[in-house]
């Protein structure tokens, strides 16, 4: 199964710039470390937002849940950086109630 109207996929510039590249962040995790190895600068959010988008619509998704906000979806594929690096990422999306395209919520480093 894909991600619902993976086309569509949602990735903001904020949960870029100030979640997933911001080592400041207090629920980063080391996010920010592992994106900027890999190349992704937050100065080129596009690039980070556009491989998470890639993603989303190339690969399956591995589970999905509901909760009181609409439905989760877990995404796990290969992103690609801008200098040709790649590694495993896990991507959680939501579906909002009442909506049809999917928004990021995170997306870290995928342990096997």
């Amino acid at each position: 199964m894909k991600l619902p109207n993976a086309e569509r996929a949602v990735v903001t510039e904020e949960k870029v710039v100030e979640y997933l590249l911001n080592p400041a962040h207090p629920d980063n995790g080391g996010k920010a470390a592992f994106y900027t190895d890999l190349g992704f600068r937050r100065d080129d959010w596009t690039a980070l937002a556009a491989a998470l988008q890639r993603l989303a619509q190339a690969a399956e998704v591995n589970c999905q849940a509901q909760s009181p906000h609409g439905g989760k979806y877990v995404v796990v594929g290969r992103i690609e950086s801008p200098e040709g690096r790649s590694a495993l990422v896990r991507s959680v999306w939501i579906v909002d109630k009442g909506v049809d395209v999917a928004r990021l919520v995170t997306a870290y480093p995928h342990r096997k």
